[in-house]
């Protein structure tokens, strides 16, 4: 599934969308985003060695995990409730495209996780444990 597509199940826009594309799998989902070559959130993280801030990964490896409970999200918006052993193994910086894995952890009514792990050419370089809770889409105005 492409950008388009995921905006159908995601409320997340440019700049904050962090997906490119997106596959069910047998064993999960699969993902890749590409690093912009001067995303905003490296501008001063750090000046004249840019690296992307280990928040900015998990924000990458949760939007790469949303196939994984889409059936839930028709009326309800994914929130985070927590992030547990979370560990970051490598630097990445823009240009790097970042693969995720992730599988189904549990599911307990409105509260979910999922286990990520993202790499970079293969090489590990960020996992975790992450929470969702499901609460109702808010009305638009």
């Amino acid at each position: 599934m492409d950008k388009e597509g995921l905006m159908q199940i995601m409320p997340h826009r440019d700049p904050m969308l962090l997906v490119d594309r997106s596959e069910l799998t047998p064993d999960g989902v699969v993902s890749e985003y590409t690093i912009p070559d001067d995303p905003y959130y490296t501008h001063g993280h750090f000046p004249g060695n840019p690296i992307v801030p280990g928040v900015i990964l998990c924000e990458i490896m949760a939007q790469g995990s949303v196939l994984l409970f889409q059936d839930k999200l028709k009326d309800k918006l994914a929130l985070y409730a927590g992030m547990d052993k979370v560990r970051f193994k490598r630097t990445v910086r823009p240009g790097d495209t970042v693969t995720v894995r992730s599988t189904m952890g549990n599911c307990r009514g409105t509260f979910l996780s999922v286990n990520a792990t993202a790499y970079v050419n293969d090489e590990l370089c960020a996992s975790g444990q992450l929470s969702f809770m499901l609460v109702d889409k808010a009305i638009e105005n």
